[in-house]
């Protein structure tokens, strides 16, 4: 939401995400209007990721989850470690 990204940014930024995932996402919020992808004709070529109009008018709601997850970080932690001992 804080302006352009490239791919190896979202990399850096979420590195638990496969590569194939990221790719996959983003293709998908480009095809759902959400994300604009800007392909650069340079060598190499240079892609950057950005919000649409429409994609903003998520920001409200992504910003409430961003808060919800912020309040039960702990709670999620402790699950997922539980479910990692079980496996």
């Amino acid at each position: 939401m804080d302006g352009k990204k490239r791919f190896n940014e979202f990399r850096k930024l979420y590195p638990a995400i496969t590569q194939r995932m990221l790719t996959l996402q983003l293709r998908e919020l480009e095809k759902g209007g959400i994300v604009h992808r800007e392909i650069y004709k340079e060598i190499p070529p240079k892609v950057e990721y950005s919000l649409t109009g429409f994609g903003r008018s998520l920001e409200p709601i992504i910003l409430l989850m961003k808060d919800w997850g912020e309040t039960h970080k702990n709670r999620i932690i402790s699950a997922r470690t539980v479910e990692k001992e079980e496996i």
